[in-house]
């Protein structure tokens, strides 16, 4: 018999999830969804001041409004048009420089991130053309009708260009991937033109995306026109996927699967919110745009921080608040004095590695149930109409309350972030009242014994 121990469920999970989270795909993914932050909130910033006379309806305020800043709606359009508008060009290229940049540091390659971004714009904009097969050609599409505009293959909306907007994140993803992969390739195998070391290096490099460049055009190119001939292009096969996991994440069960994924994989110590938002990032930013447009998804932006997470994963801010000033165990007091002020601004790693919450068997039922029913509260609220639905990406820190008021640009998305803060903490509290008891018992069978 041997004396080797078998590894555990857990450790064989950790190991495999750690090291999806640790791959190159999802480095890269997670940083080029930190580098649109900026653009996606100054976006959402000025539509705000497009739809403040929803919010604030007084005949005093509009009239005011309408006079002074109100003249200048279109203006706010236009950035909101500038950043939103053009979020899926902004993605590709930061995914494609993070993406290369980790192979330039990881493999040693001479890739320059940059010319990985610029491979990539080129690489998109292939795809954004809309291109029939007819008469034995390829042709532009041309269609001018109220509801569908598409001049010389470039399909147009108030948005501007309608591929390269938050629908466009998934096929930029895509075609990033392709793209930094075959410019990897090129140059591992030394498919490139070589100058004198006396050129400046700004020249060199430029020469050095030479090669790669028409490979990557004649790829993308190659693959497109194959499409085209079959009736259907590249950024259509991609919308398939993008499509079907969009309708899975815009359904309240999916909702729930998502929020008990992240809180999952959090109890044995792993970022859940990493890994499962590097799926869902680019649906909730294309829901947010289309909520923009006109439409109705409750699962946009920042559902999350703004609805979900009261006091960071786990829905933990009553209970830190209750831990500082009700609870009798000095542990749970003095971590709970330490946690009060960042679980408002949805921070709580000291809870989850102090209390701690991570790998404890007596808080995982609620450290599971209070975001998954936060979520289905924010869900049934927001489905029907009770809260307007997400057209903001606020910060994430922003304070409890002012986050959902943000996100929804109301009153109502204010009450309804209370509102789950109570809820969670209702769940909470039986479970961390009874573990406050236990290390009571134990801190005073400690005091006696000294």
């Amino acid at each position: 018999m041997s004396d080797t121990a078998q590894p555990s469920f857990k450790d064989k999970m950790m190991k495999i999830l750690g090291k999806f989270s640790g791959s190159r795909f999802v480095r890269a993914i997670m940083g080029a969804g930190y580098s649109i932050i900026a653009f996606s909130i100054i976006g959402s910033m000025f539509l705000v001041l497009t739809v403040l006379t929803q919010v604030i309806t007084a005949k005093g305020f509009v009239d005011f409004y309408n006079n002074t800043f109100g003249r200048f709606n279109n203006i706010y359009t236009v950035i909101y048009n500038a950043t939103m508008g053009i979020i899926a060009i902004y993605f590709a290229g930061s995914f494609a420089y993070n993406y290369a940049d980790i192979y330039r540091k990881e493999e040693n390659l001479l890739l320059d991130p940059l010319n990985a971004v610029f491979l990539t714009l080129m690489g998109l904009f292939i795809t954004v053309p809309q291109l029939v097969w007819k008469g034995g050609n390829t042709v532009f599409v041309n269609i001018l009708k109220k509801d569908n505009v598409i001049a010389g293959g470039y399909g147009v909306s108030g948005s501007g260009l309608t591929r390269i907007g938050a629908t466009g994140i998934f096929t930029g993803l895509i075609v990033a991937w392709l793209t930094v992969q075959i410019y990897r390739f090129c140059i591992k195998h030394n498919w490139r033109i070589k100058m004198p070391a006396s050129v400046p290096s700004g020249v060199a490099n430029s020469f050095t995306a030479l090669i790669p460049g028409f490979v990557i055009a004649i790829v993308i190119a190659l693959i497109d026109v194959i499409l085209i001939v079959l009736g259907t292009d590249i950024f259509q096969l991609l919308f398939i996927p993008f499509s079907f996991v969009s309708n899975i994440a815009n359904t309240w069960w999916g909702v729930l699967i998502i929020f008990f994924l992240i809180h999952f994989l959090w109890w044995f110590g792993i970022h859940g919110a990493t890994i499962i938002s590097s799926f869902y990032q680019a649906i909730v930013l294309s829901n947010m745009a289309a909520n923009a447009s006109g439409a109705h998804y409750v699962f946009a932006g920042e559902f999350s921080n703004a609805f979900v997470i009261m006091g960071g994963s786990g829905a933990t801010l009553g209970m830190a608040l209750w831990m500082a000033f009700a609870s009798r165990s000095k542990q749970l007091r003095e971590l709970g004095k330490l946690e009060a002020v960042p679980a408002v601004f949805n921070i709580n790693e000291p809870l989850l590695f102090g209390l701690p919450i991570v790998y404890n068997v007596r808080l995982f039922v609620p450290f599971l149930l209070a975001p998954m029913t936060c979520s289905m509260v924010a869900y049934a609220a927001i489905a029907t109409h009770l809260v307007p639905k997400i057209i903001v990406q606020q910060p994430w820190p922003i304070p409890v309350g002012l986050g959902g008021m943000m996100a929804t640009a109301s009153w109502q998305g204010a009450v309804l972030a209370l509102v789950n803060a109570v809820v969670a903490f209702l769940i909470w509290y039986p479970f961390i009242k009874h573990y406050d008891n236990e290390l009571l018992k134990k801190e005073q069978a400690g005091a006696e014994k000294a």
